[in-house]
């Protein structure tokens, strides 16, 4: 009987420091989630229509850098890109507190703020796709970001409870907190290992921006993901967007009962963290990844049950639910990418996946909160918040549809690899084609 290799425990010190940087800024990155809109609606008294443009800042940068982003940061040291990332973003979040205590807080400066974080996000993120592959082994990918994924739901569990908490006892000071978060990543970075140095690239930037978005829909499965992220978009930051609106005016939650809710809700989305890779390893990347599409979004159909039932517990069930199966298309998502791509062609590939699928974002958060404001007069705010979020929900469970068959592809493209007694070259050489074609 043949006995399975022992796993390592450690994915080794540089992914140590990686994952640590990241687990604390993403615990700060919780804060300031929770605490924008809660400033808003009890402190600026802000419209929905408000909140969801500042929501829409949060990606409106995406649409306009995205595209470039992957392409410069294929171009530079991308370790010092993500520090530098960090800093940015530190002072991004720490102008707000100090704009309240100089009573010159505003929708619009909020904007900028959330605006600034966003361009720095995106180029940030770029290098992170980049990260894990460069100081992590092929094999252990999807137990990294399972790891990563992981500590992002423990913040998910811990960051809404310790923001309503500091919400409570510093009010906006509890932003700094997400600012010191930052602050700790960089330092994490500035003490690993080089790794992911700037590289000369052939072609120039527009051949290289046109690869990027070439690669994602000549190759089969990229476009089934690509059609698949982009239509749940569409509907699930409307769905997200209008959660405190319902929460805070249509159900009279407090703020310290809401954070509540959510940190038991994120439970729900540790648990996707650590079990979706043997769910992955069972049925398959793609099916895993198809199935938690569909039911991700179905689950948030359960906010309807509020106010019938005591609205605390059913934000808590519904997003416990909810969170567990973005989980699940998280861990999935990454390495199914990775996989139909070589490691130069990582970032441009990366840069627009994020441009298109993310690009839509901005207009979903936007008309969620124009959707609730539109609706409130004849609805009543309740209802008008449950009719968006229900149609947003329902909208990005069609993300099921192209997904249905990527494990299919998968699967032939294993076979044909095995017929062809592994061949290192791209599963069907649409990636060497258009690379060759920028050289």
């Amino acid at each position: 009987m043949s006995v399975k290799p022992r796993r390592p425990l450690s994915l080794g010190g540089g992914f140590n420091l990686f994952w640590a940087g990241q687990t604390v800024s993403t615990v700060g990155d919780r804060v300031t989630v929770f605490v924008v809109p809660t400033l808003m609606i009890f402190v600026l008294h802000a419209s929905a229509l408000q909140v969801g443009v500042v929501a829409m800042a949060q990606y409106l940068g995406i649409p306009l850098l995205g595209p470039v982003a992957g392409v410069l940061v294929d171009r530079w040291d991308k370790r010092w890109t993500m520090l530098t990332c960090d800093l940015v973003r530190l002072v991004a979040v720490a102008v707000i507190p100090l704009a309240y205590w100089q009573d010159q807080l505003s929708t619009p400066l909020l904007f900028g703020c959330v605006a600034v974080i966003s361009g720095a996000t995106i180029f940030f993120n770029v290098g992170y796709l980049v990260a894990v592959p460069a100081v992590v082994e092929e094999e252990h990918l999807v137990r990294a970001y399972s790891r990563l994924e992981g500590s992002g739901s423990v913040s998910e569990v811990a960051g809404p409870s310790i923001a309503a908490g500091l919400y409570s006892a510093l009010g906006v000071a509890a932003l700094l907190v997400d600012a010191a978060s930052y602050l700790v990543s960089a330092v994490c970075f500035r003490f690993m290992r080089p790794w992911g140095e700037r590289t000369t690239v052939p072609g120039s930037v527009w051949e290289r921006l046109t690869v990027g978005f070439r690669l994602n829909w000549a190759d089969p499965v990229l476009r089934r993901v690509v059609m698949a992220a982009v239509t749940l978009n569409c509907g699930g930051p409307i769905f997200v967007t209008v959660l405190p609106v319902l929460a805070y005016r249509g159900l009279g939650l407090s703020v310290g009962a809401f954070g509540a809710a959510m940190s038991v809700a994120a439970v729900g989305a540790l648990a996707g963290a650590v079990v979706a890779p043997r769910i992955s390893e069972r049925l398959g990347t793609g099916r895993t990844l198809a199935w938690s599409l569909l039911l991700h979004c179905l689950v948030g159909l359960g906010v309807l049950a509020a106010p019938a039932l005591p609205p605390a517990p059913v934000i808590a069930v519904t997003m416990g639910c909810y969170g567990f199966f973005m989980s699940c298309i998280n861990v999935c998502s990454a390495p199914t990418r990775q996989s139909r791509m070589s490691a130069k062609n990582q970032g441009v590939m990366h840069a627009a996946f994020r441009t298109v699928t993310w690009g839509v974002i901005p207009l979903a958060a936007l008309l969620g909160g124009l959707a609730v404001t539109l609706l409130t007069g004849p609805l009543g705010i309740l209802d008008a918040a449950r009719a968006v979020m229900a149609g947003g929900t329902l909208l990005a469970a069609c993300s099921f549809l192209p997904a249905a068959r990527i494990q299919p592809l998968l699967d032939r493209a294993r076979q044909q690899r095995a017929e062809s007694a592994g061949d290192p070259g791209s599963t069907d050489g649409t990636e060497s084609a258009l690379a060759d074609s920028t050289s």
